[in-house]
């Protein structure tokens, strides 16, 4: 089976979501990589070196420059002839790229796959991870959507594959790029975040958040993650989402401060390495998967901690 793997970048690094959904193709058989773009030929030449990749097709264009799902798909599509399986990382590009593929070849998607089981049997989560379902696909062809914490990145060095540049359609003008906003921070992506300290409704307020979560953050050198009703509250700005409606992470460790830990948090974070939660109330959920849980007033709780470390 040739699997074609969609490479997520900015045109001028990769991210590192490609390298789990390069892990979960190679379990379905041999692996090509997808790289389009506008001057992003030395992505291109870094995915070539990925393990295990056999061949980086290059589709060098203006219209891919900003990644338009209603541009990409038809080119995906176009490739999808000489390929068995289409996989994408289950990021935010990923996850409005995969469906429209999946729509334009007459498939059924198969969403945020945790493991494969066989040419066309994986396992996904159902009713926010509460529940496993293993999923036969009946179709010809495979489009497929990766949960990057269920499985370990392929290495990014060691490979030897080889680049041939593509070209195919780039869409009829359904949508056009106007402009982004991105947040610039020094600190880790979450998603790629060894440590995360995470804010939730209890800190009252943005200030609040900033006076007790960044210091301590800070002297761990950790991503900042927030609960959704910290973002609905406008503590944090939405990237700061953790959740079945946010980012999905599996530090190696997940500090929860002041979060209950709904079940919509719980599919978000509930893989991390280790848990560790600090909430005043004995019989918040998030102490059922807590490895450490402190039962504590934030106020008093983080203060200490920052005193000790």
């Amino acid at each position: 089976m040739k699997t074609l793997v969609w490479v997520e970048h900015d045109n001028n690094e990769m991210k590192d979501a490609t390298l789990s959904a390069v892990t979960a193709a190679s379990q379905l058989g041999e692996v090509h990589l997808l790289v389009a773009g506008s001057g992003c030929a030395g992505v291109a030449d870094a995915a070539a070196k990925i393990a295990g990749v056999g061949k980086v097709h290059l589709a060098d264009d203006p219209a891919y420059e900003h990644a338009l799902a209603e541009n990409v798909a038809p080119l995906i599509v176009d490739q999808m002839g000489h390929h068995d399986a289409f996989v994408a990382p289950a990021t935010t590009t990923g996850k409005n790229i995969a469906p429209r593929v999946a729509a334009l070849l007459d498939v059924m998607q198969i969403s945020d796959i945790l493991s494969v089981e066989g040419d066309k049997t994986f396992t996904r989560p159902i009713y926010a991870g509460n529940a496993i379902a293993t999923v036969q696909s009946s179709d010809e062809k495979l489009v497929i959507t990766v949960r990057g914490t269920a499985f370990d990145k392929a290495e990014a060095e060691g490979g030897s594959g080889t680049v041939e540049a593509v070209s195919g359609p780039t869409g009829e003008g359904l949508s056009q790029f106007v402009s982004q906003e991105i947040a610039e921070s020094e600190r880790p992506e979450l998603t790629s975040a060894k440590v995360i300290v995470s804010g939730g409704r209890a800190l009252k307020d943005a200030e609040t958040f900033e006076q007790y979560i960044t210091p301590l953050a800070d002297k761990l050198g950790a991503g900042i993650g927030a609960s959704r009703a910290a973002v609905d509250a406008g503590y944090v700005p939405n990237d700061y989402q953790v959740g079945q409606t946010g980012k999905i992470v599996a530090p190696e460790v997940y500090i929860a401060i002041g979060i209950s830990g709904a079940i919509q948090h719980l599919a978000g974070m509930k893989d991390s390495k280790t848990i560790i939660a600090i909430n005043k109330d004995e019989d918040a959920p998030i102490f059922q998967v807590a490895d450490i849980g402190l039962v504590g007033d934030l106020y008093k709780v983080v203060p200490e901690l920052m005193e000790k470390l």
